[in-house]
């Protein structure tokens, strides 16, 4: 006899289903480019152990390549030098590509051993492109805006009050100096134009931040009995499981922002919070700070709360802006053509 399902269990049973192929998916993907990368790496071994052939070898080796391969990739010149130094970065690591190299793709590979050199520093960015699942393009910027040296940094009271796990996660999500690509902004612009700039931009706002970060939303309002105040911006981090006030300062840092930020992280607690979630963080971002007076501020409060600087990058000059053509000048260049 065949039984009759109820529509709840047979979406359970497909959602499992789908989940395990994903999965499958996934862990597919992964070994294939690690087979890859392997390969890359034992191929530069045979290229370096034959260099006493000169120069001209690796360029026969491709041609000999592409006359037995036509259709296949992946084997020019130019990249089978760059097989023969990822082998000669990675050797030492008992003739082996460490695990966290061979998880990535070959782009980022190369990005990362043509552009750092320090191999401590390079596996600071390979682990970070797996854990936020940068794309190259995203790798290249990090790189450039020295990702290593400010990740960590800020000053906050974390330890005081998130448990020692959420703690050490909450600490890695934090950068100093954070650094926004806006290049719609002026030279003059204001925090509304910053926090407009980055509601506009959210994805790359949340590159920068970090993964698992979600936008909740902006000027956020939280009311009691007789007033209304408006957050700057809301987040909920799905890994640590909180919100996070996040409140911009276009000023040097004053003690009285400590406390504003405290009052917004307290009302969110009360007003957003559920059991489940973790302790709401609160974020200040300001132009810049100086230690004594951050840490001063922080000894009496009562959230978690950390402080960071931040860097405008690529906006418009107002000397440049005055001098741009507008939209009459446009529209009238267009009726003489």
């Amino acid at each position: 006899m065949i039984e009759t399902i109820d529509r709840n269990s047979f979406i359970s049973i497909v959602n499992d289903i789908k989940k395990d192929i994903k999965s499958t998916q996934i862990k597919t993907f992964q070994q294939a480019n690690s087979n890859l990368i392997n390969l890359y790496f034992r191929i530069g071994k045979r290229l370096e152990e034959n260099s006493k052939y000169g120069n001209s070898f690796i360029k026969n080796v491709a041609e000999s390549i592409k006359n037995e391969y036509p259709n296949l990739k992946g084997f020019s010149e130019r990249n089978l030098k760059r097989m023969k130094r990822f082998y000669s970065e990675y050797k030492m690591y008992d003739e082996k590509v460490p695990q966290v190299v061979a998880q990535l793709p070959w782009g980022h590979n190369a990005v990362l051993f043509e552009k750092i050199k320090d191999i401590k520093v390079r596996m600071i960015y390979a682990e970070a492109c797996i854990k936020n699942c940068w794309s190259r393009d995203v790798l290249i910027n990090q790189i450039e805006n020295n990702y290593h040296l400010r990740i960590g940094n800020g000053f906050n009271n974390f330890n005081k009050f998130l448990p020692e796990q959420v703690n050490s996660s909450a600490n890695d999500i934090i950068k100093d100096p954070y650094v926004f690509d806006f290049l719609t902004l002026t030279d003059s612009y204001n925090e509304r134009d910053i926090e407009n700039a980055m509601v506009e931009r959210i994805k790359n706002v949340l590159v920068e931040l970090g993964k698992g970060f979600s936008f909740v939303g902006n000027q956020y309002k939280i009311s009691t009995d007789n007033n209304d105040y408006y957050i700057d911006l809301l987040f909920y981090h799905l890994e640590l499981r909180c919100y996070v006030v996040v409140e911009l300062k276009n000023t040097f840092f004053k003690p009285e922002y400590i406390g504003q930020l405290n009052f917004y992280v307290t009302a969110v607690n009360k007003t957003l919070k559920k059991e489940f979630d973790n302790e709401t963080i609160g974020l200040l971002l300001c132009k810049e700070k100086d230690k004594l007076s951050v840490e001063w501020s922080l000894e009496g409060i009562s959230n978690p709360i950390g402080v960071s600087s931040y860097k405008i990058k690529n906006y418009i000059p107002e000397d440049i802006l005055d001098k741009l053509p507008t939209e009459d000048d446009i529209n009238m260049h267009i009726n003489i053509d």
